[in-house]
């Protein structure tokens, strides 16, 4: 499996469901450095005024912020981290204490940056050890976002990789066919 090299590529990949939960979680804690360009995403895709945008139900702002498949850089690996930090929260802490690495609740404790960062079988035993409890696609999806947040000290998850195996869509992250071009049937 390969993986994107840009939190954006990722973010296409992803499925319509799989950017609403991201959309959805997002809105509830916005980071603020994004917030504005998430507006303007909003404003964009749907033609509105910024102050409608704003005013919008968090589900309709999630809706809306799905839809769009380019939302720069910045806006994609926040929306990414989003996703993690959301639903897949369990697989985050089972992926970690699999590692070894100290966290609370999927997060990388301060105790974590004195760690030096995991080896390739390191990497490739704490896959093989999370795989039997979640979808291959979602580990695949989890190994990219982590990689891209920091791709010197999680080099090591590109080459582990190859352990989730061609169960992740055919050995890539790509989305199934009927997902790819980010229609809904609404």
């Amino acid at each position: 499996m390969s993986f994107e090299p840009t939190a954006s590529r990722l973010w296409k990949r992803l499925t319509p469901q799989e950017r609403q939960s991201a959309a959805l979680h997002f809105w509830h804690e916005p980071p603020q450095e994004v917030l504005g360009t998430a507006v303007a995403a909003i404003v964009k895709a749907r033609r509105l005024r910024p102050q409608v945008a704003r005013s919008l139900p968090v589900e309709a702002r999630a809706r809306a912020l799905a839809s769009v498949l380019e939302p720069g850089e910045p806006l994609a690996a926040s929306l990414l981290v989003a996703l993690h930090l959301g639903d897949r929260r369990p697989l985050l802490g089972a992926f970690l204490d699999a590692l070894g690495f100290p966290h609370e609740n999927g997060v990388l404790t301060e105790e974590a940056d004195a760690r030096a960062a995991p080896t390739v079988d390191a990497a490739r035993g704490a896959v093989r050890a999370v795989l039997p409890s979640f979808p291959a696609r979602d580990v695949g999806v989890y190994l990219n976002t982590l990689w891209l947040q920091d791709p010197e000290r999680w080099a090591a998850l590109e080459a582990a990789s190859d352990a989730v195996g061609p169960q992740a869509d055919g050995g890539s992250l790509a989305a199934p066919p009927s997902s790819r071009d980010g229609s809904s049937s609404q």
